[in-house]
C-alpha cells in the first residue's frame, strides 16, 4: 500500500511557520497587555542548547547509578541505560550536527551556537561523562558487587575448571559464530556494521618468515546472538562472569592456526543511524523504508571507542579507515560499553540487590465480572500505567476481537511490541471478518523493522493497513471500536499518552482514557477518515490536534493566563512532559511569567527555557524527575480563573510534535479524575527524593528539604493501593 499524501493536513493549516507568526503577532503588542512582545525575549542567552541539555538529562540517569541508596543491581541497571541512551545520542543527534558541519551550515540556533560549537561542546561534556561512568564502575560499583559475591573476571583470573569450561564453550558455542576478517592487500578493510563490539588482533607468522612482521584481523562479536557475559562455573554462593571478548581472548589462538597473536584490542563503531527518508507519495513507503534500513548499517562513523592501551599503529589504521576526526575518539579504562549489563542484572536473582517488585493494582470498575463495553458505556475510565494494568488495553482489543457485536477497529500503532498481543487481537478481529484498520507508523525511529513485519501480517489477515502520511509521522495513541448495541451504533474509544505496547507499558509512566462519550467518538471517526482517506481536519468538539491546531490552542490557553493575571485574577499552569523545546512556547511561557502566572513544569528530559532568571522567569519553576520508572506521560494544566482545564495529549512541546506529527489533545472532564491528575501533580511537585530542580544556567540539583521524605513514584503506588 502506497502512503497517504498529509497536503490536505498542510494546506488545511497553510504552514506551521506561518501559523506560528500569525499568532505570535496577533495580541504581541504592548498596547493589548502592557507587556512586551513574546519577540522581545528571542536572545541567544535565554536559551538552553537542546543537544547539551539532552546531556544533562543523561548525567541525571548516571546520578542514579551513582546514588547510594538505590539497590546495586538498579545501580548497574542505571549505567547501562546510560550507555544505550549516549549511542541513540550519537546515532541521531550528534550524526545530525556532524551533517550540518560537514554541509557548512552557518545558521545558530535559538541558543546562539553553530553547529561546529556544538560538536565541540557535545564532546567535551560526553568525555567528561563517559570518563565519570567508567572510574565510578571500577573504583565503586564493581568491589561493591565483589563484596555481594558477584565477580566480573579478567582471563588471568580463571581457575583451572573455569578454563576448561571456556575452552568447551568457545567451541562449542561461539568459534562456529564467529568470522575472523583479515586486513591485508587481498583482503581490504572490512565494514564494521553499526554498535558491534569488535576485537582487532595483531599477529604474527609462525611458519612463513616472509609474510609481514605484523598482520591485523578484525572479529566481530555479535552480542545479539551470544550473550556479552558468560556465565562461569562458581562456588555456591558465588556469581562469576566473563566478558565474551576476554573468553574469545582466552581461546584466540583457536582461530588462527599458525599465527602468534601478540596483541588483541575490543574496539566498537556509532554510526550515522538516523534515516533520511524521500517521501515520494507515488512510492510505496514501505519499500521505500526497507531500502532505507540497508543504508542504516553503513552510516558515517560518528563514534570510535577503544581500550586504551591499544597500539598507536593500530589507532592509526581505525582512524583512516573510519574517516573519524579526533573529537569522535573514545578510548575506555576497561569495557567498550557498558549497555549489555543488563545481561548481568537480568540473569541474577538476588531480591535485595533489586528494586521490591511493583504489580499493577487492578483497577475496580473493570473486576466487576461484566465486559469492558458495560462499564465504559456506564462511565468514563481513567488508567495510570504501570501503577494499574496495561491488560486492560489488550483485553479491549481481545473483547473486540471476540465479541460478535462489534463491527469494526480501528487503531493507530507506533511502537509495536514483537509478541504484541494487541496485534495479535488485531489479527484475530480481522480473521474473523470484522472491519479493521490500522495505521502503522513505519517512520517510528529503530521500530521500523517491527513494525514493517506487524503491518504485512496485519494485512495478511486482512485487517486495512495504512502505513503512515507522507511528511509527517503519526504519533497519537488512539483506538476506536464501533459496535452495534440494539438499534444503535455505539462507538468505544480508548486515547493515550503512551504506546499500544505491553512490554514498555511496564516501566513507562502513562496514562489513557477509555470512553464512550459521542462527541469523542465523533471526534475519532473524523480522525481517521483524515487518517485514512481524503478529509480536510473538521472543526473537532473534544480533541485537539498537530499539526493544524495544537499550537494555537496550547498559545491561547497561555495567553488566557496571562489575561487573568493581569486581572488580578488566579492564574497558574502546571505543564508535564519529556521536553521543553519549542521556541514559540518558551517566548509565550516567559511573557507569562512577567504578567505573573505561576507556571510549574515537570520536564524527564530536555529543557530549553531557562527558570528562576530574573526579570525573565522568576515564575517559572521546573523540576526532572528520574526514578525506577521513566517519565513518559503528558498533562496540561490551565487555572481559567477557578475553572481548571485538565488535558492530556501525545506531544510534547517540540517543535516536530507540534509541526511535523499527528498529535492528538483531549480533556478530561469527569470531576473525579481532574482531582485524581490534580493529586498525581502535586505528589510529584513535591518529591524530595528523585526530583532535581533546573537552574538557569542549565544544570539541575537535587531538590532537598526538610518535609518529610516523598519519593513520588512510591506515593502513587501506594495511593493506587488505597483507591482500590
Amino acid at each position: 500500500m502506497k502512503s497517504l499524501t498529509s497536503s490536505r493536513i498542510v494546506i488545511a493549516s497553510k504552514s506551521t511557520d506561518t501559523i506560528v507568526e500569525q499568532i505570535l503577532d496577533k495580541t504581541d503588542g504592548e498596547k493589548e497587555t502592557g507587556l512586551p512582545s513574546p519577540k522581545t525575549f528571542d536572545k541567544p542567552e535565554n536559551f538552553n542548547n537542546r543537544e547539551l541539555s539532552w546531556l544533562e538529562f543523561n548525567r541525571r540517569v548516571l546520578e542514579e547509578a551513582q546514588d547510594p541508596t538505590v539497590p546495586l543491581l538498579e545501580r548497574i541497571k542505571f549505567l547501562s541505560i546510560f550507555s544505550t541512551n549516549l549511542d541513540e545520542f550519537f546515532m541521531v543527534r550528534v550524526a545530525g550536527v556532524r551533517r550540518q558541519i560537514d554541509a557548512n551550515v552557518l545558521s545558530k540556533g535559538p541558543d546562539g551556537l553553530l553547529p561546529r560549537e556544538v560538536m565541540e561542546a557535545m564532546s567535551r561534556r560526553i568525555h567528561e561523562l563517559t570518563e565519570i561512568q567508567h572510574d565510578y564502575f571500577f573504583d565503586t560499583l564493581l568491589p561493591l558487587l565483589n563484596k555481594e559475591n558477584v565477580f566480573i573476571l579478567k582471563p588471568d583470573q580463571l581457575n583451572n575448571d573455569q578454563l576448561i569450561f571456556a575452552d568447551d564453550y568457545f567451541k562449542h558455542t561461539v568459534m562456529s559464530i564467529l568470522t575472523p576478517l583479515a586486513i591485508d592487500p587481498s583482503h581490504p578493510f572490512p565494514h564494521l556494521t553499526n554498535r558491534t563490539l569488535c576485537l582487532i588482533a595483531e599477529m604474527r607468522s609462525l611458519v612463513e618468515s616472509k609474510l609481514p612482521k605484523t598482520n591485523l584481523a578484525i572479529i566481530p562479536i555479535s552480542v545479539s546472538v551470544i550473550p556479552r557475559f558468560v556465565r562461569l562455573p562458581s562456588p555456591e554462593g558465588s556469581y562469576q562472569f566473563i566478558p565474551l571478548e576476554d573468553l574469545i581472548r582466552v581461546c584466540i589462538h583457536e582461530l588462527f592456526k599458525g599465527y602468534e597473536v601478540f596483541n588483541c584490542y575490543a574496539i566498537r563503531v556509532i554510526r550515522d543511524s538516523d534515516l533520511q527518508y524521500d517521501e515520494d507519495p507515488s512510492e510505496d513507503l514501505i519499500k521505500t523504508i526497507s531500502e532505507t534500513l540497508r543504508n542504516r548499517r553503513k552510516g558515517a562513523a560518528v563514534r570510535l571507542q577503544f581500550e586504551r592501551n591499544i597500539s598507536e599503529p593500530v589507532l592509526k589504521n581505525l582512524i583512516q579507515e573510519l574517516d573519524v576526526e579526533p573529537e569522535d575518539l573514545y578510548p575506555t579504562r576497561g569495557f567498550i560499553s557498558f549497555s549489555e549489563l543488563m545481561v548481568i542484572y537480568s540473569q541474577l536473582d538476588i531480591p535485595h540487590l533489586k528494586d521490591p517488585v511493583f504489580v499493577p493494582r487492578l483497577v475496580s470498575e473493570f473486576e466487576t465480572g461484566t465486559d469492558m463495553f458495560s462499564v465504559i458505556r456506564n462511565s468514563d475510565v481513567l488508567i495510570h500505567h504501570p501503577y494499574q494494568s496495561f491488560n486492560y488495553v489488550t483485553r479491549f482489543l481481545q473483547e473486540a476481537a471476540e465479541d460478535p457485536h462489534v463491527l469494526a477497529i480501528k487503531m493507530t500503532l507506533y511502537r509495536i511490541a514483537a509478541n504484541s498481543p494487541i496485534a495479535q487481537a488485531l489479527q484475530l478481529a480481522a480473521e474473523r471478518g470484522k472491519q479493521v484498520a490500522v495505521l502503522v507508523e513505519l517512520k517510528a525511529r529503530f521500530d521500523e523493522e517491527a513494525n514493517i513485519q506487524w503491518a504485512r501480517k496485519l494485512e495478511d489477515a486482512g485487517a486495512h493497513v495504512i502505513y503512515g502520511m507522507s511528511g509527517l509521522k503519526t504519533h497519537c495513541k488512539v483506538c476506536m471500536i464501533v459496535r452495534q448495541e440494539k438499534n444503535k451504533i455505539r462507538r468505544y474509544c480508548h486515547l493515550g499518552t503512551g504506546n499500544y505496547n505491553d512490554r514498555t507499558s511496564q516501566i513507562y509512566g502513562d496514562m489513557g482514557l477509555f470512553t464512550a462519550h459521542p462527541r469523542f467518538g465523533e471526534d475519532l471517526s473524523n480522525l481517521f477518515n483524515v487518517l485514512t482517506g481524503y478529509s480536510t481536519p473538521p472543526k473537532f468538539h473534544r480533541i485537539k490536534i498537530a499539526p493544524t491546531e495544537l499550537r494555537e490552542t496550547f498559545i491561547s490557553r497561555i495567553r488566557r493566563e496571562i489575561a487573568n493575571a493581569r486581572e488580578g485574577k488566579p492564574a497558574l499552569i502546571i505543564a508535564k512532559m519529556n521536553a521543553l523545546v519549542d521556541k514559540q512556547i518558551i517566548l509565550e511561557l516567559y511573557r507569562a511569567s512577567q504578567a505573573g502566572v505561576s507556571i510549574k513544569c515537570i520536564i524527564r528530559g530536555i529543557c530549553c527555557l531557562k527558570p528562576g532568571v530574573k526579570g525573565l522567569s522568576d515564575n517559572i519553576e521546573v523540576i526532572s524527575i528520574i526514578d525506577r520508572f521513566l517519565e513518559h506521560a503528558r498533562i496540561f494544566y490551565f487555572q481559567n480563573n477557578d475553572q481548571p482545564e485538565y488535558f492530556l495529549a501525545s506531544s510534547d512541546w517540540m517543535p516536530r510534535n507540534l509541526n511535523q506529527r499527528i498529535e492528538v489533545l483531549f480533556p478530561i472532564k469527569e470531576p473525579k479524575y481532574q482531582q485524581y491528575i490534580w493529586n498525581i501533580l502535586q505528589i510529584q511537585l513535591s518529591d524530595n527524593v528523585k526530583a532535581r530542580k533546573f537552574l538557569s544556567e542549565g544544570t539541575t540539583i537535587r531538590v532537598k528539604n526538610d518535609k518529610k521524605k516523598n519519593r513520588s513514584q512510591i506515593a502513587l503506588y501506594e495511593m493506587h493501593g488505597k483507591l482500590n
